[in-house]
C-alpha cells in the first residue's frame, strides 16, 4: 500500500454460501494501517478478521448483517505478534453457527439463534453468498472520519521505516483455502450454476441456486439483460450520399458518446463478448458506468421450502436491495497469494 492510494484489495471471483475459509498470513503494521481478511456479500453481510497496525497482539473478529453497525458485534482475539509471526486464521460459517479460529484453536463462537432482532423480525446473522477478500487499507488517512482514524491507531506515517525501505506498507499472505458447504437444508435449489435473489429482502429465504447464465454479452449487460450489447456504427453506412453518410455518422457518434466506456481505454467502448471496442465503435473516452438492475426473478417462496427467517407469523421486511445476478461459488477454491502490499490499486 503506497502513499496516495486507497490500498490494495484482492477478491475471489466466485461466491461462497456457507463454508470453511482460512488464510495463512502476516499482517502489516503501523498507525492507521489495517489488514483485513473478510467475507463480504452483495447485500453487505460480512464476517471479519481485521488487524490494526498498532495492536499486533490482537485479531479483531466482527460480523455484520446487511451493513448494519452494531458495536457489540466485535471481539478482540489474543494472538502473538501478527506482523512477525505467520498465523492461520479460519472462519467456519454454517447456517446456524459461526466460529473464528486461530492456528486450529477455536477463539470465538456465534450462534445464529443469539442474533434474533425483535424489531426487524429477523436474524441479524450473515446469511447471503459472499466473496472472500484480502485487503490492506489506509484507515488512518486525514480525510477519514475521526472515529475511524482513532480506531486505526492514528494517522498514517508515510515516513515510517517500512515505507522508506520498501516504498509501501505490506502484508504477506502465503495460503488461502476455501471449502464450500452444500446449500443449507430447505434451500431453493433449481440448479448448480448461479445464486440469485428472488426478492429484495436479501435474506437466506430469498436466495435461489439456479442454472441462470452468468456471462454478460458486453459491459452494458446486467443481471436482467445479459445480452445487452454496444451499438456498432458500421450498420449506419449505406453507400448513400456524402451528406446522408455524415448525418448518420454524426447520429451514431452522439449515441455512442452516451454509452459507458472501458475505464482507462481512450476511445474504447464496452465492446462485445469481452472484446475491446474498435476505433470506429466509440467517439469518446469517458469512464462512467452503467447501473445494473435488481436481478430479481420469480421462484417458489419460503413458505414452499420451509426455509424461513423465524416464526411463521413473521412478515417479510423490505431489507437491503441486492445487486445484479450473483455468480455461484466453486466447489473448492484454493489460491496462493504472496506479498499483498505489492499490488497497488
Amino acid at each position: 500500500m503506497a502513499q496516495g492510494t486507497v490500498g490494495t484489495l484482492l477478491a475471489s471471483a466466485s461466491y461462497v454460501w456457507y463454508g470453511k475459509v482460512s488464510a495463512t498470513m502476516k499482517s502489516s503494521r503501523g498507525a492507521g494501517v489495517v489488514t483485513a481478511f473478510i467475507l463480504l456479500s452483495d447485500v453487505k453481510d460480512e464476517i471479519d478478521f481485521e488487524f490494526v497496525g498498532t495492536e499486533l497482539t490482537a485479531a479483531q473478529s466482527n460480523f455484520y448483517f446487511q451493513g448494519i453497525t452494531n458495536y457489540n458485534n466485535g471481539k478482540n482475539l489474543t494472538v502473538s505478534d501478527t506482523f512477525q509471526n505467520s498465523h492461520t486464521y479460519e472462519v467456519d460459517w454454517q447456517p446456524d453457527q459461526l466460529t473464528w479460529s486461530i492456528d486450529g484453536q477455536v477463539a470465538r463462537t456465534l450462534k445464529r439463534s443469539d442474533t434474533w432482532n425483535a424489531t426487524s423480525n429477523r436474524f441479524h446473522y450473515p446469511q447471503s453468498p459472499a466473496r472472500v477478500q484480502l485487503s490492506l487499507w489506509p484507515a488512518g488517512l486525514a480525510s477519514n472520519g475521526q472515529g475511524t482514524v482513532a480506531w486505526a491507531g492514528g494517522l498514517i506515517d508515510w515516513n515510517s521505516a517500512d515505507v522508506k525501505n520498501n516504498g509501501y506498507y505490506y502484508a504477506t499472505v502465503t495460503d488461502v483455502n476455501v471449502q464450500c458447504y452444500d446449500p443449507p437444508s430447505g434451500a431453493n435449489v433449481k440448479g448448480s450454476k448461479a445464486y440469485i435473489y428472488t426478492a429484495d429482502g436479501g435474506t437466506n429465504d430469498t436466495i435461489a441456486v439456479t442454472n441462470d447464465n452468468t456471462i454478460l454479452k458486453s459491459l452494458l449487460g446486467t443481471g436482467t439483460n445479459m445480452s445487452a450489447d454496444f451499438p456498432h456504427s458500421a450498420s449506419s453506412s449505406s453507400q448513400a450520399s456524402q451528406a446522408s453518410t455524415a448525418t448518420a455518422s454524426s447520429k451514431s457518434a452522439a449515441a455512442t458518446s452516451e454509452v459507458a466506456t472501458v475505464p482507462g481505454l481512450t476511445g474504447a467502448g464496452p465492446g462485445s463478448d469481452g472484446q475491446r471496442g474498435s476505433a470506429s465503435d466509440s467517439s469518446g473516452s469517458g469512464s462512467s458506468s452503467n447501473g445494473g438492475a435488481s436481478g430479481v426473478s420469480s421462484a417458489t417462496g419460503s413458505a414452499a421450502t420451509g426455509f424461513v427467517q423465524g416464526p411463521s407469523t413473521v412478515k417479510t421486511g423490505s431489507g437491503a436491495s441486492p445487486g445484479t445476478e450473483k455468480v455461484l461459488h466453486g466447489s473448492l477454491f484454493a489460491v496462493l497469494v504472496a506479498v499483498v502490499g505489492m499490488l497497488v490499486m
